[in-house]
């Protein structure tokens, strides 16, 4: 058995808040605390100077408090009155149950200095019960209400301001229809023009060559062979006015000039709707064509990202009819001959690519310009290399300025008016928009000569 007891005057409390002065851990050996217990119950033994007071104050307080009443509870071995509880088995204990019992050596401490920390806790949490409950109080009161009635100020100022920026664009877009529209009527009035003094003319010439080819037709036929061969000089002359009448040929200036129903404003406009819209970010059944990856990228499982092979060994596929042999180019698997399409490439940080689209008979084999995208007349890209970026086709670049270098870019094509837009995801700003008569249906087209390129949904 131990030759301490470890006693304190308030022990740990598993409850929340407890305060943290707790009086340090006390210990006594089992005389000192026989002396203070047997002087308590019997008074006979001098109790041990210090500690002993101590413990006698706290008897005092105990039987004050009415805890040695007649009505305690005893202890079922000892026969003593509970009057110590064990924070180490958290129960009520007896004198003796510390001293020589069960509780030896745990921490101990009186009922009653149990009792008041337990009435202090309480206090405590009572206190801060009601400080919380103030606070709820005053958020209810005064932030609350505040926000309801600041509520009806600030959406009737969304609303004015959502107005006001419809209203705008609305004012805009009126005066731009207005605006082409006049375009339009403009362009159509000088075709018609065009067209009305051509048919004059040539109907003029129509009427003279039938008048002249019937006066030939009647010399042909009439004029006697003597008379015929005086009147050579005369037929020369008809046969040059015929010469000079010249041969019709169609030209621009009788065609509508599409460029009079261009707008930045409304390209634009329709260009945002689209790219902010749900469906910004395309199909999500758009992937690479893995039968067309050149041996100099690497596929990724998922088939949305090539990455450039800069070192072998590098893949070594199967022969595919399909397939890019020499040129480090990809396919897509979506093929567009109708309605809006929009698709987004994660270019990351990569200082060589080409992102676009080709017909489908784009060559694929050798290293010529009628594989490589954008030098031929098969393929529209935007390519970016050496920190430059350029919109190719047929072997013409057009340079395109960006004011910061786009990790991502996104493509538009709307089939119905033709059109070709790049943009900036993250702003929706148009880096370059072409309008070309499209042939054939496209496929998505990617070049990578410098780390990796990204679909994503």
């Amino acid at each position: 058995m131990s030759d301490e007891l470890i006693t304190c005057d308030l022990s740990p409390l598993t409850l929340a808040g407890e305060p943290k002065d707790t009086p340090k851990v006390q210990k006594i050996t089992d005389m000192d605390c026989k002396q203070h217990i047997f002087s308590i119950m019997g008074g006979s033994v001098t109790p041990v100077t210090g500690v002993t007071c101590a413990l006698e104050a706290t008897a005092a307080s105990e039987t004050e408090s009415g805890i040695f009443s007649a009505e305690c509870e005893l202890c079922v071995e000892h026969e003593s009155e509970l009057d110590w509880f064990c924070v180490s088995e958290q129960k009520l204990i007896c004198s003796d149950c510390a001293v020589v019992g069960s509780c030896h050596g745990h921490t101990v401490t009186p009922v009653a200095t149990r009792v008041t920390a337990l009435r202090n806790q309480l206090v405590d949490s009572c206190e801060k019960i009601q400080l919380q409950a103030m606070r709820i109080e005053r958020f209810i009161n005064q932030t609350l209400t505040a926000k309801e009635q600041n509520l009806q100020a600030t959406a009737s100022k969304a609303r004015e301001q959502v107005l006001a920026q419809v209203s705008a664009a609305r004012e805009a877009l009126e005066e731009e229809e207005q605006r082409l529209l006049e375009e339009v009527q403009t362009e159509e009035e000088r075709v018609e023009q065009c067209l009305l003094t051509q048919r004059a003319h040539w109907s003029q010439a129509l009427e003279s060559l039938s008048q002249i080819r019937s006066q030939l037709v009647h010399t042909l036929t009439n004029m006697p062979d003597t008379q015929l061969v005086t009147c050579f000089q005369e037929i020369a002359e008809r046969m040059e006015e015929t010469e000079g009448v010249g041969e019709p040929r169609d030209t621009d200036q009788l065609n509508l000039n599409p460029a009079c129903s261009d707008s930045k404003l409304l390209r634009g406009l329709w260009g945002a709707a689209v790219l902010l819209g749900p469906n910004a970010y395309g199909s999500p059944h758009l992937k690479f064509d893995e039968h067309t990856v050149s041996p100099l990228l690497s596929l990724s499982e998922d088939l949305c990202s090539v990455t450039f092979l800069h070192k072998k060994p590098r893949q070594n596929p199967p022969y595919d009819p399909a397939r890019f042999d020499c040129l480090p180019n990809v396919l897509g698997s979506l093929s567009m001959s109708s309605g809006t399409h929009s698709w987004v490439l994660d270019v990351g940080q990569s200082g060589a690519f080409k992102v676009g689209v080709c017909y489908a008979s784009l060559e694929r084999k050798g290293s010529g310009n009628e594989v490589r995208l954008g030098y031929n007349n098969q393929s529209w890209v935007l390519s970016h290399y050496d920190g430059d970026y350029s919109f190719c086709h047929a072997e013409k670049k057009v340079p395109v300025k960006v004011v910061r270098r786009p990790k991502r870019i996104g493509l538009l094509l709307d089939w119905p008016s033709q059109t070709l837009m790049f943009y900036e995801p993250d702003s929706c700003a148009v880096l370059y928009s072409v309008t070309h008569h499209f042939s054939a249906p496209l496929l998505p087209a990617c070049a990578v000569a410098d780390r990796s390129v990204t679909i994503l949904h």
